[in-house]
């Protein structure tokens, strides 16, 4: 009985670590992204504050929560909402391919808008 508790108690441990260094490590990332991105939705282009600014969420591009490059090329910042739909997108794109929906001629992609596509434009435009 004893050690049943002990595994258990162990394992609970192990468990309890292992959600903090996701968190942690979530915090890094999310962190960088904040200081390097604007706040905007990278989908609806929604503006945060202060105030909002936990409603941001850092999306990764390739789905990988471990591969964190320092000039954040594998993140954009979604809203909870586009964020959720993002990944809503994909469980169906998978589900439609092993339920055998996809007839080959149509191609799934992410979606892939860059609302700071022309930025660079735009401010040019204002200085003038």
């Amino acid at each position: 009985m004893a050690t049943d508790e002990a595994k258990r108690a162990h394992t609970d441990r192990m468990i309890a670590q292992t959600l903090r260094n996701r968190q942690q490590r979530e915090q890094g990332y999310r962190d960088q992204a904040l200081k390097i991105y604007p706040w905007i939705c990278g989908r609806c282009a929604r503006e945060f504050t202060r105030e909002t600014v936990h409603q941001l969420t850092v999306h990764h591009r390739d789905h990988n929560h471990d591969n964190n490059p320092k000039d954040g090329s594998n993140w954009e910042l979604l809203c909870l909402y586009c964020h959720d739909n993002e990944h809503a997108r994909e469980l169906d794109a998978e589900a439609a391919r092993r339920a055998g929906v996809s007839d080959g001629t149509t191609t799934t992609t992410r979606a892939g808008s860059n609302p700071f596509a022309n930025l660079r434009e735009l401010m040019e435009k204002s200085k003038r």
